[in-house]
């Protein structure tokens, strides 16, 4: 940089941070200040401004770890203020930038009106009272700690309740009355928007040289010592720099008010709806200030928090909805994980998210909003665009650490073919400022620039919450056609959605998942919260084939309410942050809870509709909730009677092995289909498939071995897991004690094992006629920043892994040809991962309650061996000092000779196992289903609560197939509907399906 230019920059800014900014507010008089700090959690508005309080002055230390504390604020405005806007100036004891991140405010008027937040970033409130009037507010202070900013990563036990410190974290500065100076403002902002324009234009550029000189005229005719009287001065020496108009091509920037809320995270949920609150209090506020800005807001749940626990804010919203300036977005019940959740789920996040907005506001939302999920599942293409949207919108695949995503507009293809208009803001990030640095990176990077012209801006702090600033409004107007920078302009995603799809004529096709290359522990961290969660879901797919089944055979009410909470308790729990794993103690702690109770509330419907179609009697009935893999004599959704048949199979055999010398060798388990060898260390050192004589493990590499790594990645504990972690290992061959037996006609070998701090108790079963040797593994862990793996080596050429994801599979090569192969060491599935050879013969593992898992293929000479490990616990200590400490159960099957038909069933049967009730009746199935690879999702009574009955269905191998669905009921018609129910244009009709792969449809079956 030029010695001029130099100078320029650093006079300016010292200028606008020691002189111009200060004096924004010019005269100032303290308030008085009284308080109540609440002895527990926090309380209605209504309670909160009836309290008694006590006197508080500035400089007083306030709030404990997750306390409130009520102020009550009182003054008069001097009499000399006379046509001035007043407005009332508060810090909290504010010590970091980022609003949302420590302790924050709503203010309220003494008649319970929310008025806006205060935060560090939005610490004033705009004072209605005139010369010679009293002034009163009040201020429900939220004293949230500090978890991050002050010491990143390093754990704390303030983030729980139950383990924070008593001790006030904050003093309260001032809370004064102060007069604003409109045009000192708009100067700092002038100042602001041309000094960072400067910065990223050509360095001897002709416009920058001007802008530069103008700044140094407008400190000239700036008074330092009357800085209010010649504002004006200084801002008519840049009238023309900022009337200069952009460029005809210059890129244009879509920009949206914007307030990324996490629904959990360094706060709990309660807090999460304080937030909420706070924010739409700010964004309602600014919108009434503010003619051209528009807001916008995703999940439902967030609206409906607001709607419960905040009606004074909520009637502010629905007002501006209503407007068109506040805009629901996504149409999803929370922002949330795409990996983990099960295909229903996702489909009841758009449900739930759309059926909200339609009965609140009246609309529903044309595209999909997640700026802030850590990857996304290819099945989600297919979903999205049977559900009805339009247009996807995220951008955290910038962070990825080794590639740059190639595309920032572009059609996503999913695991079925569908396509989706995507969006990546190109300024890389959904917290934006409108800071020349972003502005200029977004149209530096854009990635369509030869035949694209506009990004998306989300402008607002937030994470933590506060949302847009009237700063940003005032850059967002300066910037509208400003000479040297993007065009920027509040308009509605759709807009923009419309506006991109007519210019990108034959976008770029990115295939496949969108995997993000960081954050890869989050398919690991906090078992016991995806475990709850994952029997959570099955739990209540149960509950609604057994009421509906129930309903249509018994004429017993549907539980659509009781359903409907639970369901929208389980997806807010998938929120980006609960169900990967990354949010404090507190949070996981309820959510354990929380889900624990919607099982048991969900299975308790389960049984009642059981009890109602069983009647009472003794038969011995089997109830299979699942349309495939059933055992021999069951009845798919519905329940039949156990018969001889059903135990005609003699046990499967167990036998022990001795060397010549003497000593056990470990122990033979075999069946009908397969033989398995376990070694005296309880590692699986043979698996026959005896059809056709294949050993699935190579020689001298034991399977289901357990092995420990240190784990401690350079950044974000919870969320990511770095791949030098595979640098150091410890295989757990040591036992504590091994004995076999035969136990219910199952060979068994029970193995216990201790290491370090942990135990583990793992129970290995082949029952008769499986092909599936069981891994029941009882863990208690105890350790601190490490990783465990499960080990499977295979005698398998396996080019790639089927690892399952939604309503399918998705392929893997097992290379690391290019660097986008490598990035993906970790790497995500379902219910099986399977590896295979291009003959068809291979193995599957699979899971009732984990996510990730990591593949390999290495070759020595003639022999090739593809390794496969299950991720089953990590031990990070922040967010959360003690995650997955404690007793953890993980099941495990080991499948020999599977392919994805096999795979897919043995997954199924594992997770969603048969239930046998003592009754009189056999119950036929609401419906059946023939054709290969084809599989019964859900069934359920639709959400119009019309009676018919609705069918989800899923071709399941990758393939083309045809199959019939059978109606067990009196019917008038069977018509193809959307994911989340609506009509369809040129539905088909009938019950002969012809399924393209992957495809998922939905029926909708009319009850005659």
């Amino acid at each position: 940089m030029h010695e001029e230019t130099s100078l320029t920059v650093g006079r300016v800014n010292r200028v606008l941070t020691e002189r111009v900014r200060p004096a924004i507010h010019s005269a100032r008089v303290p308030l008085e200040i009284t308080a109540n700090r609440l002895p527990g959690e926090p309380i209605a508005p209504a309670e909160g401004l009836a309290l008694e309080f006590e006197p508080f002055s500035a400089g007083s230390m306030w709030g404990p770890a997750w306390s409130t504390t009520w102020f009550r604020v009182r003054g008069e405005v001097p009499a000399d203020w006379a046509g001035k806007r007043i407005e009332a100036l508060i810090d909290l004891g504010f010590d970091i930038n980022m609003p949302g991140f420590q302790c924050e405010a709503l203010a309220y008027r003494p008649d319970g009106t929310p008025m806006k937040s205060i935060n560090p970033r939005n610490q004033w409130v705009a004072i209605e009272a005139g010369p010679g009037e009293a002034v009163e507010f009040y201020l429900e202070g939220a004293a949230n700690p500090v978890l991050l900013d002050y010491h990143p990563f390093l754990p704390t036990q303030e983030g729980d309740i139950q383990t924070s410190s008593p001790e006030p974290l904050y003093r309260v500065r001032h809370m004064d009355l102060a007069v604003f100076e409109p045009e000192v403002f708009d100067l700092s902002l002038d100042l602001e928007v041309l000094i960072e324009l400067q910065a990223e234009l050509p360095e001897t550029s002709p416009r920058r040289m001007r802008i530069l000189q103008a700044l140094d005229n407008a400190l000239d005719a700036l008074d330092l010592q009357r800085i209010v009287e010649t504002a004006s001065d200084a801002r008519a020496q840049l009238t023309e720099v900022l009337a200069s108009p952009a460029d005809a091509s210059a890129h244009r920037i879509a920009a949206i008010g914007h307030a990324h809320i996490d629904s959990a995270w360094l706060w709990p949920v309660r807090e999460t709806i304080r937030k909420v609150a706070r924010t739409t209090s700010s964004m309602t506020t600014l919108i009434d200030e503010q003619p051209d800005f528009t807001y916008g807001m995703s999940s439902a749940q967030q609206y409906a928090w607001m709607k419960k626990h905040r009606s004074e804010v909520w009637e502010r919203v629905k007002a501006a909805v209503e407007a068109g300036r506040f805009l629901p977005l996504g149409g999803m019940w929370v922002e949330s994980d795409t990996v983990m959740p099960t295909g229903e789920s996702l489909v009841r996040q758009f449900s739930h998210g759309q059926r909200f907005f339609e009965r609140e506001f009246g609309i529903r939302s044309k595209g999909v909003w997640l700026p802030d999920s850590f990857g996304y599942s290819p099945a989600l293409p297919q979903l999205m665009r049977r559900a009805g949207f339009e247009w996807f919108f995220t951008q955290k695949i910038s962070w990825n650490q080794r590639n740059v995503f190639p595309h920032h507009s572009f059609l996503w293809e999913g695991i079925d073919g569908s396509r989706m208009f995507t969006h990546f803001p190109s300024m890389d990030t959904y917290n934006s400022q409108l800071s020349g640095k972003e502005v200029a990176k977004a149209s530096r990077q854009f990635k369509e620039n030869r035949v694209g012209t506009m990004s998306i801006a989300p402008v607002g702090w937030g994470d933590g919450g506060g949302g847009t600033t009237r700063e940003m409004t005032g850059k967002a107007s300066r910037l509208a056609d400003l000479e040297g920078s993007a065009k920027v302009e509040w308009k509605h995603p759709d807009e923009f959605f419309d506006d991109a799809r007519a210019e990108l004529t034959d976008p770029a096709v990115w295939v496949g998942e969108l995997y993000l290359e960081l954050h890869r522990g989050t398919l690991t961290s906090q078992h016991a919260t995806k475990a709850l969660h994952r029997w959570a879901e099955q739990a209540l797919i149960e509950a609604e084939l057994w009421a509906a089944t129930a309903a249509v055979q018994r004429g017993t009410e549907y539980p659509y309410e009781e359903l409907d909470r639970l369901w929208q308790l389980v997806l807010l729990h998938e929120f980006h942050d609960i169900l990967p794993g990354t949010s404090i103690a507190w949070v996981h702690r309820e959510a354990v809870e929380t889900l624990g109770d919607v099982i048991s509330d969900a299975e308790a419907l389960s049984a009642t509709a059981r009890e109602v179609l069983a009647g009472e009697g003794e038969k011995l009935l089997r109830f299979t909730p699942t349309s495939v893999g059933a055992a021999t004599g069951a009845r798919a959704l519905g329940a039949a009677e156990l018969s001889s048949e059903d135990f005609a199979s003699g046990p499967a055999e167990l036998t022990a092995l001795r060397s010549a010398q003497g000593p056990e060798e470990g122990w033979l388990l075999e069946n009908d289909l397969v033989s398995v060898t376990v070694s005296p260390e309880g590692l699986i050192v043979s698996a026959i498939d005896k059809d056709t004589g294949r050993e699935t493990i190579p020689a001298g590499s034991p399977a289901n071995l357990f092995q420990l790594h240190q784990d401690f990645p350079n950044m974000w504990d919870a969320w990511d897991i770095d791949r030098y972690y595979k640098n150091r290992v410890d295989d757990l061959t040591g036992v504590t004690s091994i004995s076999a037996s035969v136990i219910d006609g199952a060979a068994t070998v029970l193995v216990k094992r201790e290491f370090s701090q942990s135990t583990i108790e793992q129970t290995i079963i082949l029952r008769p006629d499986s092909r599936t040797v069981l891994l029941l593994n009882d863990i208690e862990w105890n350790e601190t920043e490490k990783l465990l793996k499960l080990a499977f080596p295979l005698d398998i050429f396996a080019r790639e892994t089927l690892a399952e994801t939604q309503f399918g599979f998705q392929r893997r090569v097992t290379h690391v040809n290019t660097s986008w192969e490598a990035a993906k060491f970790e790497t995500s599935m379902h219910r099986f991962v399977l590896a295979q050879e291009d003959d068809g013969f291979g193995a599957a593992l699979i899971n009732d309650s984990i996510y990730g898992y990591d593949t390999s293929r290495e070759v020595d000479g003639d022999d090739v061996t593809t390794t496969i490990r299950l991720s089953l616990l990590r031990a990070p200590r922040f967010p959360d000092p003690e995650t997955d400490h404690g007793m953890h159960q993980i099941e495990v099957g080991f499948v020999i000779g599977a392919d994805a038909g096999i795979a897919t069933a043995e997954g199924i049967a594992l997770n969603a196992p048969a239930t046998l009730v003592r009754g009189a009746n056999e119950v036929e199935p609401l419906v059946s289903v023939s054709g290969e690879g084809i599989v019964v999702s859900s069934v359920k009574l639709a959400d119009d609560r019309s009676g018919d009955v609705i069918v989800r269905v899923y071709e399941s191998l990758g393939r083309r197939t045809r199959g019939v669905l059978s109606v067990g009921f009196a019917h008038s018609g069977i018509r193809e509907i959307s994911l989340i129910e609506d009509d369809v244009d040129d539905a088909r009709t009938g019950g002969e399906l012809a399924l393209r792969p992957f495809e998922v449809r939905t029926l909708r079956i009319s009850r005659a």
